[in-house]
């Protein structure tokens, strides 16, 4: 794809439209940025861009910049469907995202993972099976760095681990994963979306171009993502904590492998380092990708004993007067919630509520059985999480005002021996610029606290 001299639109200036304009101006591309948003609230980004000849076009929108370019490329945070994108794909103008530009320079073999919950974690730890092996590999995507931020400085005979979500693949068109998994499926994203139709479409885009010398992990015990298999024409391999397939199972305490050459015992799940069951699943399919690349079980064996799991995702913070504070920020939507709820082994006092993805927060509600003492509800959704609350017959719930109000109250209604868990089910937008930020202000506020 030569891109020199081509004129280039670039709509969404964050840490992938910063990525994309860099990559493309690199390629010789005449670079235009949007964002709806002012230039004052995206200083970041065009201060570590000066230097190169971009033109910026900020604080509105994307519909009169359209006309005359040869390429429009999308980051995750806008829609394939916006009305510009319409236009100009009615002008014979091809739209792409981020993870299709970056793919189309990309030398290296990519793995890819996609799925509702667990992609960073087992992004990362797949990342770090495959450094354990004695592989170069680059760990991106979602997880941290754009692929585009690396795609031009890779090389044959390494390896691209990225974390890939629906937003990505559904502007995908040459996209072509060598392995690549899809980790489970439930209700997220209904507010970008509309439909749990739409959203699961978005993640089969991961498949469309694999071939049968490629290989899919998918996880056995979620139906729709077992129904994937369908949609692909890689070779599949499953995971399950229910029953034996053909991949990665549990047997008794042992994690198990078979890729149709007998089973292999790879670690005791006990030996696993990443706490709780959803992080068992998350071994499994990091398991299985790395093992279908023909990595034997050692290398294996040592990460998932010693890998400790990523920040945000049930981080131990801090134990205050026998209270030990968790930063689940991660947890985005109401499953990631629950998955965090089962890990928790003390009575718990749970944070929740953030931006409104427009989820239905019962299920979590009734997830809760023994674990969880308490609810204080904040952001947005405050009221929607207490009216959940209600509705599921659980009383315990508090309303907070502000984010450090919300962690002080939980501390109050905390005891010796108990959790506070921030687990808000929810996206951070409404007070933060992302989760990483919720869950490094979660860190600040707990670093302070003393009876």
């Amino acid at each position: 794809m030569d891109l020199n001299g081509k004129r280039v639109l670039v709509v969404g200036l964050a840490r992938s439209g910063e990525a994309c304009a860099r990559l493309l101006c690199a390629l010789g591309a005449h670079v235009t940025v949007n964002d709806s948003k002012p230039a004052g609230d995206l200083t970041e980004y065009i201060g570590r861009l000066e230097g190169l000849e971009i033109e910026y076009r900020l604080g509105q929108g994307a519909m009169e910049l359209v006309e005359g370019k040869d390429l429009v490329v999308l980051s995750p945070a806008v829609s394939v469907d916006a009305p510009f994108s319409r236009r100009a794909k009615e002008l014979e103008i091809e739209v792409i995202g981020e993870i299709e530009l970056a793919y189309r320079f990309l030398r290296a073999d990519l793995v890819a993972i996609t799925g509702t919950n667990g992609k960073t974690t087992t992004t990362a730890l797949t990342g770090e099976i495959f450094k354990r092996a004695g592989l170069t590999t680059r760990v991106l995507g979602n997880i941290g760095i754009p692929v585009a931020a690396e795609a031009l400085s890779t090389r044959p005979g390494e390896v691209v681990v990225a974390e890939v979500a629906g937003f990505q693949l559904e502007s995908t068109r040459d996209f072509h994963p060598r392995l690549c998994a899809v980790l489970n499926i439930t209700e997220d994203h209904l507010d970008r979306f509309g439909t749990m139709e739409a959203y699961i479409a978005s993640k089969e885009h991961i498949f469309k171009n694999q071939t049968r010398a490629d290989k899919a992990v998918l996880n056995h015990d979620d139906p729709v993502v077992r129904g994937m298999a369908e949609k692909t024409d890689a070779e599949v391999f499953y995971f399950s904590r229910k029953q034996k397939v053909k991949g990665a199972y549990v047997e008794g305490d042992d994690l198990v492998a078979d890729l149709g050459g007998g089973p292999v015992r790879v670690c005791g799940t006990g030996e696993i380092r990443i706490p709780g069951t959803h992080n068992l699943e998350n071994a499994m399919a990091a398991t299985l990708l790395a093992m279908c690349y023909g990595i034997g079980p050692k290398a294996v064996r040592e990460a998932l004993m010693t890998f400790p799991g990523v920040e945000h995702r049930i981080e131990f913070v801090r134990e205050v007067d026998g209270v030990r504070f968790i930063n689940d920020s991660k947890g985005t939507n109401p499953d990631a919630s629950i998955k965090a709820v089962e890990a928790m082994d003390r009575p718990t006092v749970l944070l929740a509520g953030g931006y409104d993805k427009k989820s239905d927060f019962v299920p979590l509600i009734k997830a809760f059985g023994e674990r969880v003492k308490a609810v204080v509800a904040l952001g947005d959704t405050a009221g929607q999480v207490a009216g959940a609350c209600h509705e599921a017959g659980f009383s315990a719930v508090k309303l907070a005002g502000s984010f450090e109000e919300a962690v002080r109250l939980a501390f109050s209604l905390a005891m010796p021996g108990d959790n506070v868990l921030l687990s808000p089910a929810c996206a951070s937008y409404d007070m933060f610029r992302d989760f990483e930020h919720r869950g490094r202000e979660f860190k600040r506020i707990v670093s302070q606290l003393e009876r």
